[in-house]
């Protein structure tokens, strides 16, 4: 068995099968040159995290919504993203971190998308870049607080 994969769950293992198979985890500098060349932006987060901040022109589909008893995966994900986009599309996904971008993009590519890369860090790592959004960097920084 690979060493990264040995000590690993099933479900964690096709997680990371997943993604070294058919996507990657780009650097924010990667994500923000995909960008410029045409790129979808998926941003993932809450629509109460994207409000305080997003990368401009960001698409936003909630992956998990924030409930009374934690986070909870949103049902109808797929569909939403599907409704806004073709699975050819080149798409960036991103959350706040990294994290849920992730399953994000695990999730897509299960699916039948083609090109998914997940944004290393996530909005915060672009953020912290330097690179402005729609609102100014002060502003940005606001909406990565609850980040650990």
């Amino acid at each position: 068995m690979d060493p990264i994969l040995q000590g690993r769950g099933k479900a964690e293992t096709k997680y990371l099968f997943a993604i070294s198979k058919d996507g990657e985890t780009v650097d924010v500098r990667v994500a923000k040159d995909l960008l410029e060349k045409g790129h979808l932006y998926l941003d993932v987060r809450t629509v109460e995290e994207y409000n305080k901040g997003h990368v401009e022109n960001a698409l936003n589909v909630s992956y998990m919504f924030l409930t009374p008893k934690g986070r909870v995966k949103n049902p109808d994900f797929l569909a939403q993203v599907t409704s806004i986009s073709k699975k050819e599309d080149h798409i960036v996904v991103a959350c706040n971190s990294g994290g849920r971008g992730l399953r994000a993009c695990v999730d897509l590519l299960n699916a039948g998308f083609e090109h998914v890369n997940n944004m290393g860090g996530g909005y915060s790592a672009w953020v912290d870049s330097g690179f402005a959004g729609e609102k100014p960097p002060k502003e940005l920084k606001i909406a990565c607080k609850s980040r650990g």
